[in-house]
């Protein structure tokens, strides 16, 4: 079946049409919170609010009034997509589904007495709460960078203003200069996400920027990555000459970067860069460590209710969360808020709950109608998400192939987008 938007919203919503939840509790309605606004966040919210038809009283808590969504901010890097194309508003979830959209930062949450704090100083009661913050940066993951040199040396890895600054400071290297990306350790934010984006890199340079002899150079703490077949051959076949990724195996783990002198330095060699996309190693918002829910760097937990393994009043989604085997991603955190949703709609209305099964696909642009994916299906076990099967574009791939692989994903975003905001 090809994948549209009207196959996406119309396979979730047979799903959740039998899961229904009955009449409001007689105790009044049972609160909900949900912290972050994303993939998982605002679909959490969305689906709790229409299945529960008004039995639950969701919050959703989201500092930003426009969302921009990381997946197919490559591609506006690149040159496909405007940034107004990837910005999305909470409008539809307030007016539409009646939920309480708050933009404000959560900064507190006591487990005890079931409360949110925000940072203008209100106290939001839940009976549960669902965070899906996504990621932050772990200090001193990478020598010499930090937060405060984000603007020097960008990580655009939270879309928005990030990704205009990157995109800027790409179109300023000079003719033949040189642009460096220093790529996460694994688990991060989107697998093959630092790849398609120096794809769409290569691709600004060389076409929009007429600067095809500008070099890149990626210093990789990993001797692998995802799609790397898929992306190596593309590199090839579109931008050679171009791209020089250095894994670990030739000490692309040994980096060092100096913001205010923009040098970055690779296993004791230093070179002098135009521009440089810093991506640090990750872990959990920082709502998670507050909660006291983490176990180093995630939030662990169940893999059948996507419940906190710390505390079962707090379901956490997305990137943030510990669960198996599942790829840190868009589809991945839409996918579990599914799960999650309906779970919390049993906890407190008695609908039906059914196992837990989940699905993700990554699709990647590496040239213009070049497109690559990868993805599975997972289940529900008490250890884990566990996968069942996989798959993954092959290298040789015919043309019209590639393009139709490409215009699935543009199906699929316009597809999760509605699912997420209505």
């Amino acid at each position: 079946m090809k994948l549209d938007r009207r196959n996406f919203i119309g396979t979730s919503a047979a799903i959740a049409a039998a899961m229904a939840a009955p009449t409001v509790m007689a105790s009044g309605k049972p609160r909900v919170v949900v912290v972050g606004g994303g993939a998982g966040g605002a679909t959490a919210a969305r689906y709790i609010a229409k299945d529960s038809k008004g039995a639950i009283d969701v919050t959703l808590v989201e500092p930003t009034r426009n969302y921009y969504t990381c997946f197919f901010s490559n591609l506006y890097i690149g040159g496909f997509r405007s940034l107004d194309s990837i910005g999305h508003s909470y409008g539809n979830l307030a007016t539409e589904y009646g939920i309480n959209v708050v933009h404000d930062w959560a900064v507190g949450i006591d487990r005890g007495s079931k409360t949110v704090t925000l940072a203008g100083g209100a106290t939001l009661n839940y009976d549960r709460l669902i965070l899906s913050p996504g990621i932050d940066f772990i200090d001193g993951s990478v020598e010499g960078w930090s937060i405060n040199a984000q603007n020097k040396m960008p990580h655009a890895y939270k879309a928005g203003s990030q990704t205009e600054l990157l995109k800027a400071q790409i179109e300023a290297v000079p003719q033949g200069g040189v642009f460096a990306m220093v790529a996460p350790p694994n688990p991060y934010r989107c697998p093959p996400g630092p790849y398609e984006r120096v794809s769409m890199i290569a691709h600004l340079l060389k076409y929009h920027a007429n600067n095809p002899t500008a070099k890149i150079i990626v210093a990789d703490p990993k001797p692998k990555f995802s799609k790397m077949g898929l992306f190596q051959e593309g590199w090839g076949s579109h931008y050679s000459g171009m791209i020089d990724w250095i894994g670990s195996e030739f000490g692309g783990g040994n980096v060092s970067v100096d913001p205010d002198a923009m040098t970055v330095t690779i296993d004791g060699e230093v070179t002098k860069v135009d521009a440089c996309n810093v991506i640090p190693a990750m872990k959990a918002g920082r709502i998670c460590e507050i909660a006291g829910i983490t176990e180093g760097n995630w939030a662990p937990v169940s893999g059948h209710t996507m419940q906190s393994r710390v505390d079962e009043n707090i379901h956490v989604l997305g990137d943030a969360s510990a669960q198996g085997d599942m790829p840190k991603s868009g589809y991945s955190a839409n996918s579990q808020a599914k799960v999650a949703a309906m779970a919390v709609r049993g906890a407190l209305t008695g609908s039906k709950v059914f196992p837990a099964k989940f699905s993700n696909t990554c699709w990647s642009l590496v040239h213009t109608n070049d497109g690559v994916k990868v993805g599975a299906t997972y289940e529900a076990t008490d250890e884990k998400i566990a996968k069942i099967d996989g798959f993954v574009s092959k290298t040789g791939e015919a043309a019209d192939l590639r393009k139709a692989t490409y215009q699935e994903s543009i199906g699929w975003y316009s597809g999760i987008t509605a699912d997420m905001f209505g």
